[in-house]
């Protein structure tokens, strides 16, 4: 797979936002309905800048809610929904126009909400500053009639994109010293570790994203890996490895 199909396959993550509900034995509304007890359980995603990932809610128990009932998802704050991908019967998902919230409504499902879960795309802005938690999330289950029968939410937290190892080449032969380099988030920490996870060498990338270094003690000969990770506000990413080899006798690269 080329780096371009890993970020794009990197780009959708997953978490559950979940709801449940809960009605107490024998309670009822003045309507006749059963009295809803809410209750707000929450799950979480981490999301790049400028990437959409995923959140799932999965329906509640309690009594079933037939037809015309539906699930709505406001977005957390500076997100918005991108599309309500389900890939199931009975459902019919809408996007609003300025992307601020969706919802599936229940059209022709047996069961509405009991199995499955309703995935919601969300869209982090570029500008987003990783380590940030976007509040604002909220999930409502509402019956036919409009009435909410539960409430739920997700928390999504801005994250890194994996940093890149450009330097030293994959597979060419290496001195013991050799400069690693690559491209990170401007301001993570980057850690670069081998294949034991003992660290070889640290930066800090950059303005325009650029990192450098060079290990401390020498590399021990022959095949090694290497990987660094980024770190910045409390989350972290780590790019992939690359296989190398130190050569007593090959020059520094």
């Amino acid at each position: 797979m080329n780096r371009s199909s890993r970020t794009a396959a990197a780009a959708v993550l997953t978490a559950a936002g979940i709801l449940a509900g809960a009605w107490p034995a024998g309670g009822a509304s003045a309507g006749g309905a059963p009295a809803a007890r809410d209750r707000v359980l929450w799950g979480e995603v981490t999301i790049p800048p400028g990437r959409d990932g995923v959140v799932e809610a999965a329906g509640p128990t309690g009594p079933a809610l037939g037809a015309g009932s539906t699930l709505t998802l406001t977005a957390p704050a500076g997100t918005r929904v991108t599309g309500v991908p389900l890939d199931a019967p009975g459902y019919r998902g809408t996007v609003a126009a300025d992307g601020r919230g969706a919802v599936y409504t229940a059209v022709s499902a047996e069961r509405p909400w009991r199995a499955g879960a309703f995935p919601f795309v969300l869209a982090v802005p570029a500008d987003a500053v990783p380590g940030t938690r976007l509040g604002g999330c909220v999930l409502r289950l509402a019956d036919a009639a409009g009435a909410v029968r539960a409430t739920g939410g997700c928390q999504v937290t801005v994250g890194l994109d994996e940093p890149a190892l450009t330097r030293p080449e994959s597979g060419v032969p290496l001195g013991a010293r050799p400069t690693v380099a690559g491209t990170a988030h401007p301001g993570a920490r980057i850690t670069v570790s081998d294949k034991d996870g003992r660290t070889v060498c640290a930066d800090t990338a950059g303005p325009d994203g650029r990192w450098s270094c060079a290990p401390g003690p020498a590399l021990p000969a022959g095949p090694n890996r290497l990987q660094a990770t980024a770190a910045l506000n409390g989350v972290s990413a780590s790019s992939e490895q690359i296989q190398i080899t130190v050569g007593d006798a090959a020059p520094a690269r």
